[in-house]
Formats: structure tokens, C-alpha cells, sequence
């Protein structure tokens, strides 16, 4: 008899009814509770297990018909995977948010309390994790074949608390009640290996006396629009290749008996350890390691199961590297193709350049990731001895095509010998990639002519651009009902897969009624986070003010601080004119800072100090309020960027990649304040120049300006509230109780200013009273607001995932 015969199931249906009984089900035989003794986590995971089961028969139908069609599949290998909640996005996709929350008020369950226990996932810190979850959506919706692969962190980041204005890091236990989402595959278990020695035998070397640590495979699955296919995300749990020291044990020495059980565990303990020791530093090698090894070897698997050898996996295999946090990967393939299969080296490396395609995220040289040659031989000797066969052919070539350029060969390497021989990992993942993207026009056209422009003399053909994108899904359809209502009752729902016909409502931006209709959407937006906002003590915050929003990662080129100045010198010019015509201003901001970034801890500091002082100031009133809300994550997000009226993407021009929130920002009717950076280039183009505020130097001068010498002490000189603004700062205007809290800040801007605030400082505080200006005249801001969401359309991961197959990876949808 054939196993499908044997093997029968009932196919889950989406009625209210089908869905209570799935609940309650799941509630009783899954979670282990009944409807008098459930509690409402109880009622999450029924409700999660329930759900999940309505993507089970796609996901494996996807999984099949890759297998099938022996297609193609992209691999994407990123540290992180920033997805927030997964039960929400999965109920929109599957189309049964309605249904499931009439099931639960059949069964008494408080449907918006359990939907708010979800935490997030704590597997991204920023905008590289939310740009892959993104990415994932995308490839399901466009039934793409493959997989994410990262690691599962058991502590996320850290969760942010304030404390006396400061940021406390406390441990993100999003995992400690389990994760009803994931499968762990405890079949997909792999040995990463570090340390040991190399042992040279017959022209190969043997890596022995290794120090072993298992990789164990969770999966979930990301579904696409409506159920086009899902796509699997594969995690990466470590656990001890040992058991408990029961020697130990007998003697009483409890702790020496788990020692090497947690110090092998530690690998996917917690989301980027602080690596300021040498511990910390050597930890997050191991991480990257870990991930990259256990994927190359899955994947490897995978191959050989339809294949009896490696001849086609240029042609059914592409992997991408999301940064260069997976760039171990290169020697790791390898490894496992020459040492494990042994393919000779001109073979292995011609998979490696067909196979691997990477994207570059940061321009600035402090960010690109280098390890030290002698922690990286320490850790991973094998693979240090790869990186230097590569880098000796490969500087044999370049000595070859341009032998009379003896400083390229220093500028090109992949080791770094002056100070600290130092492996540059971004080097690596370009020479061993087909292509090379940027992740915005100004970005990828710097990276050629910057970071990069030796090798574009070597490969050429090998650069490219794709502008990042956001998936309208989560951050329109989820986040911001009101508007996709509206949206919905005027052009349809299609926009949810074909974001270009967001361009129909330019027709509408003149229309009164639909203005209308429009702002009544915003501020119900607003009403929403104000009651939010409402939880914290003592801010007071009138909706009806203008939303002024900056939230994202803590850092001085993203120039929170420059913010923070405008909002300085706002105050004062309030107290001077308290009856002028001033547009009433609520200014917002939440972030982390990195747990070892001193300085943008301090500025989370004074953001803090300075909502202090003029929130309880009865001579501003209402008319300027700021509030910083912690632990910015993606369900937090969700409902601020909705409520936001102004976006604030204020990096120093050339230093933002491309930025996502701008996007986030701009589809949900918020107008951009920005520099001439990253893809607030590409919105401004799209959305029209009317219809953002821009400001600032651009990255040419702010080059030119560094190259004879910048000199912040002129502006500070020259610019009356400039000098009244950090004058009060040196003077603790703001920290009474400690008048020096802040010198640093104050020594920072006039003695180096390395990311040039002061020189922006006075067009952008000008540029702000145009944003005043234009938000007196309700009709031409709601006008402004619309074109804006109609000039999306562009900016969809659907349009950035399609290229990214159609140019770089070679892969087509699924049949």
C-alpha cells in the first residue's frame, strides 16, 4: 500500500468554528490545560499551536516542490533575524486574524491581552536583523526557494530599563516560557570543531585534538502574502558534546561538573557578548564560526541526498552573506569541500566564486569586521592556513596584472600587517563573491569609490546596487490597520503584493474627504501610542501635538545628539517667546545603546535630563514635550512609527548605508527630515523634493570639510543659540545636581565633532521651522503625507528580493 495511503491527516480549516475547536484542542492535549485552569500564556500557545498548523501543509508542500523541481535555493546566512512577533504576521498571512478572534471570545479568551504576551524574538539588535526578516517574507510571497540560517540565541540583546535617566541592561529572557513556533530537528545536529593542531599528511592537513561543540537545527516558518509558499528559518542551538563531569559531580565540586557543558553552550547563549575582553572578543569569533560551519555542512547534506557529487552546486546552491559576519564561511566551504570530500583547491574555489554573493552594510572603516591573525589561528587553525592559501594566489594575480603597483598589494590584502596583523573580513567575502551589492544608490556608488575601488580595478563586473526594501505586510498591512482600511476601501487590497499601486492614491491627495479620512486615521495612530506613552510617570502628551519621532540603534553617526541640540534651543526660544505662534511639539525618541558605547549611553543620558527639565517646566505648557520610551523593539515599532507625523533620519551624509525606518517611516504617511544619505535620496525622488525636508552638507563636502581640516569651534562661535544651547549643557544647565555630567559631550562636539553636527546644526534647526510652517496648513501637510505613502511603492523588499534573484543569486520561483 502506498505511505500516503497509510499516512492520513484532516486538513485544518479556517472557520471560526474549525478554529475554536483547534483551539481548545490544543489547549487541552497540547498545553495541557482546560478552559477553567488556562492562564493566558495557556491560551498564547494553544492559540500559536493552532495557527501553526494552518501553515503546516504549505510549508511542507514548499519544501516538497523544491525538492522536485531540484531547484535552485538561495541560502541566507545572517547573525541576525530581528522578526518580532510571529503569531500576528502568520494570522494576516494565512487571512484568519478576523476568524481566530472570534474563536477566542467564543472560548472567553482575551484575544488582545494574549496577542500582547508574545515577547519579540530576541535574535537581532538593528536594522541588519530586520532587513533579513524582511528579506524572508519576501522570499516566501514570491515563492522563492530557500532558507535563513542564523543562531538562537537563548538571551537576546539585553532588555532596556531607565533608571535615574540612564539605560540598565537587564537580560531579554524571550525564550525562558518556550517557543511554540519552532520544531527542533534534533536529526540535524552537526560537530563544530575549534582549537586543536594541524597535522600535515600526504599534501592534506588533518585538524586533530579539537574541542567539540554541537549545533542543533530549530526550524519555523515564515509564511508568505496568503500563503504563496513559507520559507524555513533554521537556528542554531549549541550544546556540549560532553555530558556532565560525573567525577565532579561525586566529589562535590558542582560547578567544575558543568563547567565545560556551559562553557560549550555559551556559543548561543546571548546576541552579540560584549566583547571588550578578550573573552567577549574570542566568544563572538566562536558564534560566527558556529553558525557558518553547521550551515555549510546542512547544506552540503542537502546536495548529496540528490546528488552524488559536487559538479552541479554552482547551479543549485547560492549563498548569501548578509555582512561579514558569515564570511567564515568561505574558508569553511573549503574546508569541508577539500579536507571532508577532497575536491582539489582549483575546483573548491571555483564553487566558492560562483557560489557566494555578499551585501555590504557600513562604509565606515571602524565598522568593518577584522579578527586578529593570532586569535583566529588559535581558534580556528585550519582555517587561518586557508585564509593565507587564498591570500597568497590572490596577491599572485594582482602582482601579475599590475606589477609595478607595489602599494595596491598592501591596500588589497586580505591580512592587515601594519600594527596588529589583522584578517580583513570584508576583503575576504569580495574576492570570494560573484557580486557585491550596496544597499542604496549613494551607498553603493561610495563603496566603488571608497572601501573598495582596488578591487573594482581587479572585477568590475562583480559591483552592483540593490536598494533595501521593507515588506508592506508587517509594516503597513500589521502595523497601521487604520490606514490599510482606508487604503483598502479606495484601491483594493492588492497593494499587499504589488506596492507600486500605492501610486493611485496620488489621485486622491487633492481630495477633501479623503484628507480627512486620512488624519482621522493618523490620529487614531496617535491616540494609541499617547496611551502608551501615558505609562510612563509623569508625561502628559496632547495627540494632537506634532509627532516628532527618531527611534533606532544609539549611535553618534546616526546624531540623536544633533536632535537633542534643536530640542535645546526650541526651549529657549519658547521661554524668550512664550506667545508666539509655535506649533506644539511632542519630540520622541527610543533606542539601545550598546552596552559598551559610552557616549551614546550618555546621550540616552541627557535625552533623559532634558525631558526632565522642560516636562515640568509651567512655562512651556504643552507646547513642547520629549519623551524617550525604553526597550525599543519591533512590536514597539509598530506602534509608534504609524503615530509619527515627522521622521527624523539626521545620519551624517555618506555614513547611512540605506536605512529601513526611513521607509517604515515615509509608508505610513510621516514626512521625512533628512540629509542627502542613503535612501532618503531615493524617497526624495519618488515622494517628490516638495515633499521632504532636506538639510544638511552632503557628502562631498562633509569629505571635503574633513580633508582641510574641520574646525567645529566656527560654528559654535558664529551661531548665537548654537553657543547658548552647549553653553548651557557645559554649565549642567540640565544636571543641577552634577554641573559636569556632560563635558564629555560638550568636549566631543567642539574639539573633534567627528560626524560634523555643528556644521548642520544651523540648517536644520531652519529646516524645522519650515516643518512648522507646513504643519499650520493641515491641507498641504495631509497632501505631503499622502505622496508620500503613494511614492512607496519602490521601496517594497517584494521589488529589492526579486532583483536580488533575478541578478545575483540565479534562482526563480517555485512552480
Amino acid at each position: 500500500m502506498p505511505a500516503t495511503a497509510i499516512f492520513q491527516f484532516d486538513k485544518p480549516t479556517n472557520s471560526v468554528e474549525a478554529l475554536r475547536r483547534s483551539i481548545s484542542n490544543r489547549l487541552v492535549y497540547q498545553v495541557g490545560k482546560d478552559l477553567h485552569s488556562a492562564t493566558q500564556r495557556d491560551w498564547l500557545f494553544a492559540v500559536f499551536h493552532a495557527v501553526r498548523d494552518r501553515i503546516m501543509d504549505g510549508w511542507r508542500e514548499s519544501l516538497t516542490q523544491a525538492e522536485d523541481q531540484d531547484a535552485k535555493r538561495v541560502y541566507y546566512l545572517s547573525l541576525e533575524f530581528l522578526t518580532g512577533r510571529a503569531l500576528t504576521n502568520a494570522m494576516l498571512a494565512t487571512d484568519i486574524y478576523e476568524p481566530v478572534k472570534q474563536a477566542c471570545a467564543l472560548l472567553g479568551a482575551d484575544f488582545d491581552a494574549l496577542i500582547d504576551l508574545e515577547p519579540d524574538a530576541g535574535l537581532g539588535n538593528g536594522g541588519l536583523g530586520r532587513l533579513a526578516a524582511c528579506f524572508l517574507d519576501s522570499m516566501a510571497t514570491l515563492g522563492l526557494p530557500g532558507m535563513g540560517y542564523g543562531i538562537r540565541y537563548e538571551f537576546g540583546m539585553f532588555a532596556q530599563r531607565i533608571e535615574h535617566g540612564q539605560q540598565v541592561e537587564e537580560p531579554d529572557y524571550w525564550l525562558v516560557n518556550g517557543y511554540p513556533w519552532e520544531f527542533m530537528r534534533p536529526e540535524l545536529s552537526y560537530t563544530i570543531r575549534y582549537g586543536g593542531r594541524l597535522v600535515p599528511q600526504n599534501g592534506q592537513s588533518l585538524w586533530l585534538d579539537t574541542e567539540d561543540v554541537i549545533a542543533t537545527a530549530y526550524d519555523s516558518g515564515v509564511p508568505g502574502h496568503q500563503m504563496r509558499s513559507v520559507v524555513t528559518m533554521r537556528l542554531w542551538s549549541a550544546r556540549a558534546s560532553g555530558g556532565v563531569n560525573l567525577d565532579a559531580f561525586n566529589r562535590g565540586d558542582y560547578i567544575q561538573a558543568v563547567e565545560a557543558k556551559n562553557q560549550s553552550e555559551n556559543v548561543s547563549r546571548v546576541l552579540y557578548p560584549d566583547d571588550r575582553t578578550e573573552h567577549g572578543h574570542e566568544l563572538r569569533l566562536r558564534q560566527e564560526y558556529f553558525f557558518v560551519s553547521a550551515s555549510l555542512q546542512d547544506i552540503l547534506r542537502r546536495h548529496l541526498k540528490n546528488h552524488s557529487g559536487f559538479e552541479q552546486l554552482a547551479d543549485k546552491v547560492a549563498i548569501h552573506l548578509n555582512d561579514t559576519h558569515p564570511a567564515l564561511a568561505v574558508p569553511e566551504l573549503m574546508r569541508l569541500l577539500m579536507d571532508e570530500h577532497q575536491l582539489d583547491w582549483e575546483a573548491a574555489w571555483g564553487l566558492c566564486t560562483r557560489i557566494f554573493s555578499y551585501t555590504n552594510h557600513t562604509l565606515m572603516e571602524e565598522a568593518l569586521e577584522t579578527w586578529p591573525v593570532e586569535l583566529l589561528g588559535r581558534v580556528l587553525p585550519r582555517h587561518m592556513g586557508l585564509i593565507f592559501d587564498i591570500n597568497a594566489r590572490f596577491l599572485a594575480e594582482v602582482h601579475t596584472r599590475f606589477p609595478d603597483d607595489h602599494a595596491l598589494l598592501r591596500r588589497i590584502s586580505l591580512i592587515e600587517e601594519r600594527g596588529v596583523r589583522r584578517v580583513r573580513m570584508a576583503h575576504l567575502s569580495v574576492l570570494s563573491s560573484h557580486k557585491v551589492n550596496g544597499v542604496s544608490a549613494l551607498h553603493s556608488q561610495l563603496m566603488v569609490d571608497t572601501i573598495f575601488s582596488d578591487f573594482v580595478r581587479m572585477y568590475p563586473e562583480r559591483f552592483c546596487n540593490k536598494t533595501n526594501g521593507i515588506t508592506p505586510r508587517r509594516w503597513l498591512s500589521l502595523a497601521n490597520p487604520s490606514l490599510s482600511t482606508l487604503i483598502d476601501s479606495r484601491i483594493g487590497p492588492d497593494w499587499r503584493q504589488d506596492l507600486d499601486q500605492l501610486a493611485q492614491l496620488r489621485d486622491l491627495a487633492d481630495e477633501p474627504e479623503f484628507q480627512n479620512a486620512f488624519r482621522l486615521a493618523k490620529q487614531q495612530n496617535k491616540r494609541r501610542l499617547t496611551d502608551l506613552m501615558a505609562r510612563c510617570p509623569g508625561v502628559i502628551v496632547d495627540p494632537h501635538s506634532l509627532f516628532d519621532v527618531q527611534v533606532k540603534r544609539m549611535h553618534e553617526y546616526k546624531r540623536q545628539l544633533l536632535n537633542v541640540l534643536h530640542v535645546i534651543t526650541r526651549y529657549h526660544r519658547i521661554l524668550a517667546q512664550p506667545h508666539a505662534n509655535w506649533v506644539p511639539r511632542t519630540v520622541i525618541f527610543a533606542g539601545k545603546a550598546a552596552s559598551a558605547y559610552y557616549m551614546a549611553k550618555l546621550v540616552i543620558r541627557l535625552i533623559n535630563d532634558v525631558a526632565r527639565v522642560i516636562n515640568n517646566d509651567p512655562l512651556i505648557g504643552s507646547l513642547l514635550r520629549v519623551v524617550f520610551i525604553p526597550n525599543y523593539r519591533v512590536s514597539l515599532a509598530e506602534i509608534i512609527i504609524p503615530a509619527a507625523n515627522l521622521s527624523e533620519q539626521i545620519s551624517t551624509a555618506g555614513t547611512e548605508a540605506s536605512g529601513t525606518g526611513n521607509m517604515k517611516f515615509a509608508l505610513n504617511g510621516a514626512l521625512t527630515i533628512g540629509t542627502w544619505d542613503g535612501a532618503n535620496i531615493e524617497i526624495a525622488e519618488k515622494v517628490g523634493p516638495d515633499n521632504i525636508f532636506v538639510f544638511g552638507n552632503r557628502a562631498e563636502k562633509v569629505a571635503e570639510l574633513r580633508g582641510y581640516g574641520y574646525l567645529p569651534r566656527s560654528y559654535y562661535e558664529g551661531n548665537f543659540d548654537l553657543k547658548f544651547a552647549i553653553d548651557r549643557l557645559a554649565q549642567g544647565g540640565f544636571s543641577p545636581e552634577e554641573p559636569g555630567r556632560y563635558r564629555d559631550v560638550v568636549n566631543v562636539l567642539l574639539e573633534s565633532d567627528y560626524y560634523q553636527l555643528l556644521a548642520d546644526y544651523g540648517d536644520y534647526c531652519a529646516c524645522q521651522d519650515k516643518v512648522d510652517d507646513l504643519y499650520r496648513r493641515p491641507g498641504a501637510w495631509t497632501r505631503s503625507a499622502i505622496l508620500n505613502v503613494a511614492g512607496m511603492g519602490p521601496f517594497s523588499s517584494d521589488r529589492t528580493i526579486r532583483e536580488y534573484a533575478t541578478d545575483i543569486w540565479g534562482v526563480a520561483p517555485l512552480r
